[in-house]
């Protein structure tokens, strides 16, 4: 699997809203879903790259097309 270093939550949020998903709400974290499935984003900068790449797999998302949103 390939590495996915610490982001920005800022950076994380626009790459995911570019495939689908909306905020649902914010606070602490931000949560967004695209209808089916709900991310929760911890407002870190950066998030720790573990972290990360356990939400974008959550997503339904694999690392290189995140990457490629980004």
């Amino acid at each position: 699997m390939p590495k996915l270093p610490g982001i920005n939550h800022l950076r994380a949020v626009k790459a995911f809203e570019k495939a689908g998903f909306s905020i649902a709400r914010q606070g602490k974290h931000v949560t967004m879903t695209n209808g089916v499935r709900i991310l929760t984003i911890p407002r870190a900068n950066p998030i720790n790259a573990f972290t990360m790449g356990g939400i974008v797999r959550d997503s339904g998302l694999s690392i290189e097309e995140f990457r490629k949103l980004l």
